[in-house]
């Protein structure tokens, strides 16, 4: 993936950052040369369609395009045609070199607490936690096998969405099964730990001391979490053994009566697999509303007086409830609230759940100013609120291209 230097001038390093999906990658390239390092790369873009019917690419000064990926190896492809196009530019650039690729890694399983260097025997530990986040585990994993195998020049570096909640107390991680299931590994883990370290950085610079008592974040997009934050540490947070846990998502359950995963295997006779695509897949936003996983689809959608708007209008009910309740469940665990911060592409864009979650907290004293957060304005609680509200867009590509720069130093 790299690019030699047609000039005098000494290469400029960069850190790829690839965050894989099942059915998209994003990526972003950084200028590791650069201190501080810049929160904001050189350029990036996604592949996203990756199996399905008609895929695009598209990156910074670029319009979206359609692309052809090999139908036998789609995903191979994708990840092809990125590194075509980030050679492309570096050769339009005149400069550059790829030193480091950095993968967001959505499981570290109870091993894993610290971005780690990758190579096979770190292959084989991560291959072995895809049971346990299947949308996001294996296509990671496939790019740094490509990248071992074709590349084996270049540095790579796991980061965990699970190692910020390595500071959660034993009770936090706790199952209440059996202890043997302890010990082999049954445990609330926690997940969008990169988005919540960036949170742990950008917070205390925004909000100063605040940030440092009792704060929760919610992450709220496609997959979607709440964190409980003391002194900038987890403390508590919504997802546990697996990413399905918690709030409701778009197409994901959240939490869910482990009993009625028991009635559709028992009664309905659905097979573990069929179980899995439905709690993962035909769900959460998508599966009460019949009709999308947005929230800004849905919206819309609720003013109708048909059927189609009544199951629009119970699905945003049962969404907001989700994250009120577990804010709640979150202010007992801290012992109250000082600040309260929305993430991520639902939380930073959607003034209405935004407004919808905050009324309904307003018995702890919290107010919004409704100006500020129809402007998604960084602080959108009013003045007197006796609870700070922010937005505060996430940035997780920059902290794993600074644990790259880590391992490169």
């Amino acid at each position: 993936m790299n690019q030699t230097n047609p000039s005098d001038a000494p290469a400029r390093d960069l850190v790829v950052v690839l965050n894989c999906g099942s059915s998209s990658i994003k990526f972003a390239v950084f200028d590791a040369t650069a201190r501080p390092l810049p929160r904001r790369p050189l350029w990036n873009g996604k592949v996203q369609g990756i199996g399905g019917p008609a895929p695009d690419f598209g990156e910074t000064g670029v319009p979206p395009f359609a692309i052809d990926l090999e139908a036998e190896h789609p995903y191979r492809a994708a990840l092809q045609l990125i590194r075509e196009r980030i050679l492309a530019r570096l050769a339009r650039l005149g400069t550059g070199r790829v030193a480091a690729v950095a993968h967001r890694v959505v499981h570290g399983g109870s091993r894993y607490f610290e971005p780690v260097r990758v190579d096979q025997g770190v292959l084989a530990d991560l291959r072995t936690y895809i049971p346990l986040a299947p949308l996001h585990q294996p296509f990671a994993l496939e790019a740094m096998e490509i990248l071992l195998r074709e590349r084996p020049d270049i540095v790579q570096v796991a980061c965990f969405d699970t190692a910020f909640h390595h500071s959660l107390p034993k009770v936090e991680q706790l199952l209440p099964l059996p202890h043997a299931a302890w010990e082999r590994g049954l445990r609330r883990y926690g997940f969008h730990g990169l988005s919540y370290e960036y949170m742990a950085t950008a917070l205390p610079e925004r909000h100063g001391d605040l940030a440092r008592g009792r704060t929760i974040v919610a992450h709220l997009g496609s997959g979607a979490s709440l964190c409980a934050m003391d002194q900038l540490r987890s403390v508590g947070t919504t997802m546990g053994f697996s990413a399905l846990d918690g709030l409701m998502m778009g197409t994901r359950t959240g939490a869910l009566d482990p009993g009625a995963v028991l009635y559709l295997m028992e009664i309905e006779k659905l097979s573990l697999q069929e179980v899995g695509h439905v709690l993962y897949h035909e769900s959460g936003l998508l599966g009460v509303s019949g009709s999308s996983s947005e929230p800004r689809v849905l919206l819309p959608l609720e003013a109708g007086d048909d059927a189609r708007a009544e199951r629009a209008r119970d699905a945003m009910a049962l969404y907001v409830r989700r994250i009120v309740r577990e804010i709640g469940a979150l202010v007992a665990v801290l012992g109250g609230l000082d600040l309260l911060v929305f993430t991520a592409g639902v939380g930073e864009h959607s003034a209405e759940v935004r407004r919808r979650v905050c009324e309904a907290l307003g018995f702890l004293g919290l107010h919004l100013d409704a100006q500020a957060n129809a402007g998604d304005a960084a602080v959108i609680s009013a003045a007197g609120s006796a609870v700070t509200v922010g937005v505060e867009p996430t940035n997780e590509e920059w902290v794993a291209a600074r644990h790259a720069l880590r391992w490169l130093a």
